[in-house]
């Protein structure tokens, strides 16, 4: 026994100190957490932290799918809205329109109850350096014949029809240079001639010849169509007088007439279909 304590006494001593650290250890661990389970956790805890991070990812993508599905719908919901609200206020001005248009007419209809109008929509407006022309979306379908007077809401002279289609119609302006009316000064009552001229249809204006040697005219009188022939309605107003001119020979007078109408500027117009002739 002497001899096996001096030949393994130092390595029985090393084994009871392990063996005193590994049982220290057990208690240590035993008042956690057991030494497999904890070391599973050490383990699995990266595994574990990875599989909620791909988780929460994944739950994140279904979230913004569902707030983006919920936004595009309620976006088509706004602009199916939006487009109904925009026909709405097309259809109000439309009829806006539409009203203002049939108060026209009836105001034009009590002024000259020997008149029957047509009321048109301008197509489209025409100018060359000879002639200044419209296009209006009534033609012999509705009644529109060449000849036929056609005028503002306030009655003033627009031009003449020339040519008529079944749904259209072109209507030479009154400065046109080819426009030539039988006329008459409103203050005097003498008979003149309304003529379109190449210089002045540039600025929207004509002439006033045959003026009668007597004549004294003004600037702002009036001038109207005077019927006589029965070609055009009479007491339609042209235009005023803007100034008074001698021709290039010295010899005759003549007048320079404005417009009361910005043919430019027309969309609704009237047509005169029927009058009663002036003898």
């Amino acid at each position: 026994m002497k001899h096996f304590f001096s030949k393994y006494g130092v390595l029985l001593l090393v084994v009871t100190v392990l063996l005193a650290v590994l049982l220290s250890a057990l208690s240590y661990f035993s008042a956690t957490s057991s030494i497999l389970r904890n070391a599973m956790g050490v383990v699995s805890t990266p595994f574990r932290a990875a599989a909620s991070g791909v988780t929460g990812w994944f739950e994140d993508k279904r979230r913004y799918y569902a707030d983006y599905s919920a936004l595009v719908e309620e976006n088509q919901a706004l602009r199916e809205e939006l487009a109904a609200l925009r026909s709405d206020e097309q259809q109000a001005q439309h009829d806006r329109e539409e009203n203002k248009l049939l108060r026209e007419l009836l105001d034009l209809r009590e002024q000259r109850r020997d008149f029957v109008f047509e009321s048109a929509k301008v197509l489209e407006h025409s100018a060359s350096n000879w002639t200044r022309t419209l296009t209006l979306n009534r033609g012999t379908s509705h009644g529109v014949a060449v000849n036929n007077v056609v005028v503002s809401s306030e009655g003033y002279m627009i031009g003449i029809v020339t040519e008529v289609g079944l749904n259209w119609c072109a209507v030479q302006e009154l400065v046109d240079t080819d426009t030539e009316i039988g006329a008459l000064v409103f203050r005097t009552g003498d008979v003149v001639i309304a003529e379109g001229d190449f210089a002045l249809m540039q600025k929207n204006r004509l002439k006033v010849t045959y003026l009668p040697p007597e004549t004294a005219l003004l600037v702002g009188d009036y001038i109207l169509t005077s019927g006589l022939g029965g070609y055009y309605p009479s007491n339609i107003t042209l235009g005023t007088v803007e100034r008074v001119e001698t021709d290039d020979n010295g010899l005759a007078q003549y007048a320079v007439l404005a417009p009361l109408v910005d043919f430019d500027a027309l969309t609704e117009v009237f047509i005169i279909k029927d009058y009663e002739i002036v003898e």
